[in-house]
C-alpha cells in the first residue's frame, strides 16, 4: 500500500467523521425521530369509514376526508418517510465524498503539488546527435470518428501539427462514417496530410461493430500499429497543442508502472450559451476535483476516452478494447487497474475540444455515460473485489467511491428527495424532513461546486435549476444500466457544430423537418406540470412548509428544457 493510498484513505475517514462532528455538535441531526410518522397503520378504521360512505349511514365529504387523511397518515407517510430517510442516507454520502474530494483538491493546490512530485519527468529535448530520432519511442496517434463533416480538418490537422520526429509517429484515422460524401472528404483530408510528409493512415470497416471500442480495437490490430510503443487517443473535437507528446509521454517514458497519462478538456465553446456555460461548470468540477484527487491519493480515475496517451503494452494486459458497455474507456482504465498499472493527471495540459450545443445531445451523451458506468459496476464489482494485485483500501475506493456513490447514489438521491418527495410532501403533512437534509447538505454541496471555479458563481443559480432537471435522466439511466433494460448499451455519436471552422466552401448537410416528439420533451413538460401544481397547493394550503417558490422556479426550469429553449440562448455571454 503506497503513501498516497493510506493519506487518502485517512482523509476520506477524516471527513467523515468532521461531516458528523458538526452536525451533531449543532444539533442538526436528530435521529429520534420515529422511521414512521403520523399515527400508527389502521386499515381497519380507514375500511370503516369507506364502508360508512358506501351504505350512506355517514357523511360523505367527511369521512371521505377522514379516510384520507387515515391513509395518508397510516400508510402512504411511512412509505415515503421510509424513502426519505434511504435519501438522507445516500446525501451523508454523496456530502461526505464531496467534501473529500474537494479536500485533497484544495490541498494539492494549496501546497503546490504536481505530477512530477510523484511521478518522473524529464523532457525529450531533441533528438541525439548518435542515435537521431530513435531515442523518441513510436507514437500511434488514433482518431475515430464517425460523419464528423464539421470538426474532422480539425482534429486532423491538430494530430499532424504534433511535435514529434515524422519517422517515430503515425497518426490514424479510424472512419466509421456511414455517409459516402463524408467518407470522401476525410480520406481526401488525410492523402492531403500525406502528401505534405506526414505518415497517416486512412483506416475504415465494414460494420460499426464495438462502435468506438471496436474501431479502436481494429486500428491496434493493422501491421503498422504492431510497432507502436505508445497511443494518444483523441476525439474528432479534439485539438491537441503542438507539445502535447512532449509534455505527456515522458511520464510513460520513465515511469514503467504508468499506463495511462490523462490531460483536461477545455472548451471552445465554454461561453457560447447558457447551457454550454452549465456544462461547462460540470466539467471543471470533474477535472479540478475529482480526476485530481483520485491522481494525487490513488493514482487512479476514469480514463475519459480522449485527450489521454496509454501505454501500449497495458492496453494488451488489459485484455484490449472491450464493447460490452458504452464507457469503453472506463471499462479499459478499471481492467487495467486491476493489473496493477498506475493513472496520471496532468490538468496543466490542456486539449481543445467541444461541448454538446443543444440539451437533447447533452442529454443522450449523459444518458450513455450514466447508463454505461452503472452497467460496468454490475459486470465488475466481483472483479475488483476478488482482484489481487491491488491493495484493500484501493478496492473500497473503486467499488464505494468510484461506483457506488458516484454512479448510483449521486443521481438517484438528488433526483428522488428533490424532485419526487419534497414535492409531494406538501400534501403530506404528517412527514418529517430533516432541515439538514434538504438544507445544510445541499448547501454545502454548491459550496465545494463552487469553491474551485468561483468565477462562474453568477450562474450557480441557473447550474441548481439545470441540475435538478439532469439528475431524472441520470437516475433513469443509472437504473437502465444496473438491471440492464432496454437501451442499455445504445451508443450514440454526439452531434458536432465545429465552431472553428472557417472554410465555409464545406457544405453543410441539409437540415430536416423534425417531428413534434423530437422538438418537444414530454417527460420534462409532464414533471413541470407536476411541480406547478404542488407549488400552486403549497402555495394555498402552505401549513408548515413553504417550498413552492423553490419548486416554481424548478417547474420553469423543467419546462424551459422541455421547450428546448436553453440551446440556442446566449445569456451571460
Amino acid at each position: 500500500m503506497e503513501a498516497g493510498e493510506i493519506g487518502g484513505a485517512l482523509l476520506f475517514v477524516l471527513a467523515a467523521a468532521a461531516a458528523v462532528a458538526v452536525a451533531v455538535s449543532v444539533g442538526a441531526v436528530d435521529f429520534s425521530r420515529p422511521l414512521t410518522a403520523g399515527s400508527p397503520l389502521d386499515f381497519q378504521g380507514a375500511v370503516s369509514w369507506l364502508i360508512g360512505i358506501l351504505d350512506g349511514t355517514s357523511s360523505a365529504a367527511a369521512d371521505v376526508y377522514g379516510a384520507w387523511v387515515a391513509v395518508r397518515a397510516g400508510l402512504i407517510a411511512p412509505v415515503l418517510q421510509v424513502a426519505v430517510w434511504a435519501c438522507m442516507v445516500m446525501s451523508v454520502m454523496l456530502v461526505v465524498e464531496a467534501v473529500y474530494n474537494s479536500v485533497v483538491s484544495l490541498g494539492v493546490k494549496a501546497i503546490g503539488w504536481r505530477p512530477e512530485w510523484r511521478f518522473k519527468w524529464k523532457p525529450l529535448d531533441g533528438a541525439d546527435e548518435e542515435k537521431g530520432s530513435a531515442h523518441f519511442p513510436m507514437v500511434l496517434v488514433q482518431i475515430p470518428m464517425y460523419n464528423e463533416l464539421e470538426v474532422y480538418k480539425l482534429s486532423i490537422a491538430a494530430a499532424c501539427g504534433l511535435q514529434w520526429p515524422k519517422d517515430r509517429i503515425m497518426v490514424q484515422v479510424l472512419d466509421d462514417s456511414t455517409d459516402p460524401f463524408i467518407k470522401n472528404l476525410v480520406e481526401l483530408e488525410c492523402e492531403h496530410w500525406a502528401n505534405k510528409g506526414v505518415n497517416i493512415k486512412y483506416a475504415t470497416r465494414t460494420s460499426r461493430k464495438g462502435f468506438k471500442a471496436g474501431a479502436l480495437k481494429k486500428g491496434m490490430e493493422c501491421d503498422y500499429a504492431r510497432q507502436s510503443e505508445y497511443i494518444a487517443i483523441f476525439d474528432a473535437d479534439f485539438q491537441p497543442e503542438p507539445d502535447f507528446l512532449l509534455r505527456t509521454v515522458p511520464f510513460l517514458l520513465h515511469n514503467p508502472e504508468v499506463a495511462l497519462v490523462q490531460a483536461r478538456w477545455s472548451f471552445v465553446n465554454g461561453t457560447t450559451s447558457l447551457l454550454t456555460r452549465v456544462q461547462k461548470m460540470f466539467y471543471d468540477y470533474h477535472f479540478k476535483v475529482e480526476q485530481e484527487a483520485g491522481s494525487a491519493t490513488f493514482a487512479f480515475f476514469s480514463f475519459n476516452g480522449t485527450a489521454g496517451v496509454w501505454r501500449t503494452i497495458a492496453i494488451r494486459d488489459a485484455g484490449g478494447w472491450k464493447d460490452r458497455t458504452t464507457v469503453e474507456d472506463m471499462d479499459l482504465a478499471v481492467r487495467a487497474t486491476l493489473k496493477g498499472w498506475k493513472f496520471v493527471y496532468v490538468g496543466d495540459i490542456r486539449v481543445k475540444s467541444e461541448l454538446p450545443s443543444t440539451y437533447k445531445a447533452y442529454c443522450r451523451q449523459q444518458f450513455r455515460w450514466s447508463s454505461g458506468g452503472a452497467n460496468l459496476f454490475r459486470k465488475m464489482a466481483k472483479d475488483v473485489l476478488f482482484a489481487k494485485d491491488i491493495s484493500l483500501v484501493k478496492k473500497i475506493h473503486m467499488l464505494y467511491s468510484f461506483f457506488f456513490v458516484r454512479r448510483v447514489v449521486a443521481p438517484t438521491a438528488a433526483c428522488i428527495l428533490f424532485n419526487v418527495i419534497i414535492p409531494i410532501s406538501v400534501t403530506v403533512p404528517e412527514l418529517y424532513l430533516p432541515v439538514w437534509g434538504v438544507a445544510y447538505i445541499p448547501m454545502v454541496l454548491t459550496i465545494v461546486t463552487v469553491i474551485r471555479h468561483p468565477k462562474n458563481l453568477h450562474i450557480m443559480p441557473f447550474w441548481i435549476l439545470f441540475e435538478s432537471v439532469m439528475t431524472l435522466h441520470r437516475m433513469r439511466a443509472a437504473v437502465t444500466g444496473l438491471l440492464e433494460l432496454e437501451g442499455f448499451n445504445q451508443w450514440t455519436v454526439t452531434k458536432k457544430v465545429g465552431n472553428d471552422l472557417e472554410d465555409t466552401e464545406v457544405p453543410l448537410l441539409q437540415k430536416t423537418r423534425k417531428r413534434l416528439r423530437d422538438r418537444v420533451n414530454f417527460l420534462e413538460i409532464g414533471f413541470s406540470v407536476f411541480l406547478f401544481l404542488c407549488a400552486s397547493y403549497n402555495l394555498v394550503f402552505h401549513g408548515t412548509r413553504s417550498y413552492y417558490l423553490y419548486m416554481y422556479l424548478q417547474g420553469l426550469a423543467f419546462l424551459l428544457l422541455g421547450l428546448n429553449f436553453t440551446g440556442t440562448c446566449s445569456c451571460c455571454q
